[in-house]
């Protein structure tokens, strides 16, 4: 397997889908049922199947990740070849989760207190691969608008 199987929760929601995908294997509800009663082995591989295609097509498309901590926040652009980051540090008793922390981030971008570190690197697994860690570290996928922001705000 090359990401992880998804969880209950995600095949459910991926029910229809799912079903497709089985379709296509030529695999019908009759079917499937009796390979859940007569052959777990088979099934969990059809799972792992289904699960890496989803996270494949997912990671494809995949442009910014943001990953926040008390005290900091990364933010990543992720092009073809290589990814960029913007790291964005506070020294000062403000705690970044809390929304009154984040709007004071947004109010105040050019504080004393904030330091900005920029940098990329070239890939060194492949890129769906390096997001998909990013994101079991704890990265969520976003729309980039707060990278652009520091990004324009830094350069």
């Amino acid at each position: 397997m090359k990401y992880r199987k998804l969880t209950k929760e995600q095949f459910e929601s991926l029910h229809q889908e799912f079903a497709q995908f089985l379709a296509t294997q030529k695999i019908d509800i009759e079917e499937w049922n009796k390979m859940k009663s007569q052959n777990s082995a088979l099934v969990e591989n059809e799972l792992c199947v289904f699960s890496d295609m989803v996270w494949e097509d997912v990671l494809n498309k995949v442009e910014y990740l943001e990953h926040f901590s008390q005290k900091s926040v990364n933010l990543f652009k992720c092009e073809k070849e290589a990814i960029y980051r913007i790291v964005i540090t506070i020294n000062k008793d403000i705690d970044l989760l809390s929304e009154e922390g984040y709007k004071w981030l947004l109010e105040n971008p050019k504080d004393q207190a904030i330091d900005y570190l920029k940098g990329s690197k070239v890939y060194s697994k492949e890129k769906n691969t390096e997001i998909f860690n990013l994101i079991e570290k704890g990265s969520q996928i976003s729309r980039g608008e707060l990278y652009e922001f520091f990004n324009r705000l830094t350069s």
